[in-house]
């Protein structure tokens, strides 16, 4: 791919993004009220791979703004502060999995199967964790006001937003896992034609 990353990479963000989004609305039900597990990870940490790092942080960064235009993240607000962080912050960072994108296209080139599965799982972890890392420091300063009495909110966020890390980690790495068994040609983007 050229260095000037295409219209076609930018558009496929925003069908990316819009997707996350409209699956955000599929009620997910836990045993744990506190649990967030996150459908629309799934379409970005996969975008992460098949199109790098830049694309997909733009892609986390208007899902983030789609969430706050559509309402959704209104139903939580507390601060501005807090909105920022929760929202274009920590969906930006979704996308975090793309800096993995090239060691899995060479490893799927190479048909490095073993390889391929450890770089999607990790991939799946980095994004997880770094979305949740600002979920963490929104916990931490906002949140933290409701923790139990006598709860240290850092400790408070750890478990809350840390659970929701791991779960996301888990359930993006088993999915993605499973669409690369049935179509890898997903995680690698299709190359141009060349010019006649």
């Amino acid at each position: 791919m050229n260095k000037k990353i295409s219209l076609n990479v930018w558009i496929e963000g925003t069908l990316i993004a819009a997707l996350a989004m409209s699956l955000s609305f599929l009620p997910v039900q836990s045993l744990n009220a506190s649990l967030d597990l996150s459908l629309g990870l799934v379409p970005l940490v996969l975008y992460s791979f098949r199109r790098g790092l830049a694309p997909a942080l733009m892609a986390g960064f208007t899902w983030g703004l789609l969430t706050i235009v559509v309402g959704s993240a209104m139903r939580n607000f507390i601060s501005v502060p807090q909105i920022i962080f929760e929202y274009p912050f920590a969906f930006t960072f979704g996308g975090m999995g793309g800096v993995l994108s090239q060691k899995l296209h060479t490893a799927i080139k190479a048909q490095q199967k073993r390889k391929s599965i450890f770089l999607i799982i990790a991939g799946g972890f980095i994004a997880a964790f770094s979305r949740w890392f600002w979920h963490y420091w929104a916990g931490v300063f906002v949140w933290g006001a409701y923790a139990p009495e006598n709860m240290n909110p850092f400790l408070y966020s750890f478990i809350f937003n840390g659970t929701s890390a791991l779960a996301n980690g888990i359930f993006v790495s088993v999915v993605l896992v499973f669409i690369f068994n049935v179509s890898r040609s997903l995680f690698v983007p299709r190359e141009s034609p060349k010019s006649l």
